[in-house]
């Protein structure tokens, strides 16, 4: 990984503080809200590339680690983490990675669409995993609870971040360095 230049570090800010800000745009669920931060991940990866997208999701999970309210319902802090959806919002920085690896080759919306899917199925299984051990739930009640009710919006949320995301990047990262 190279040294982050400064721009670089502010982008990632913009991202953290975009998950934030999309975190709270939500149908409250529950067990687990649907809301649009899997779009700013996706945007983050496909925008900034994998480290520092990643970083971007880091610094996001961090700032509600210590308490301040960017998870969605506008709550924070280490109990959330901990907590049964702790594991889909670590996940952010997996999918943002993974999502950012793909553009390294493909910079146009199929196959960044295919590897935000990839990133997304990351996010679920290390989400779904993390749900049953702090539920105790089944797989298969896991993953009516916390998959299927939000597939359909995640490819949604796919489909407009694939588009978006080749022009931001050219835009925000290559234009400008």
């Amino acid at each position: 990984m190279k040294k982050l230049s400064t721009r670089t570090l502010i982008l990632c800010a913009i991202f953290a503080a975009l998950t934030a800000v999309f975190s709270q745009i939500a149908i409250p669920l529950p067990m687990v809200p649907i809301n649009l931060a899997m779009l700013a991940v996706f945007i983050a990866g496909g925008v900034l590339g994998p480290w520092a997208g990643a970083l971007s999701q880091v610094v996001y999970v961090l700032l509600g680690a210590i308490g301040l309210p960017v998870f969605s319902q506008f709550t924070g802090g280490l109990g959330i983490i901990v907590g049964p959806t702790g594991g889909y919002i670590a996940g952010y920085v997996v999918a943002a990675m993974i999502t950012g690896l793909t553009v390294q080759k493909w910079c146009s919306p199929l196959p960044l669409a295919l590897g935000m899917a990839a990133g997304l199925a990351a996010c679920y299984a290390l989400g779904t995993a993390w749900f049953m051990v702090a539920t105790g739930s089944a797989l298969g009640a896991a993953l009516m609870t916390c998959v299927v009710p939000f597939l359909i919006g995640d490819a949604v949320k796919i489909a407009v971040a694939a588009a978006l995301s080749p022009r931001l990047r050219r835009e925000l990262v290559l234009r400008h360095g």
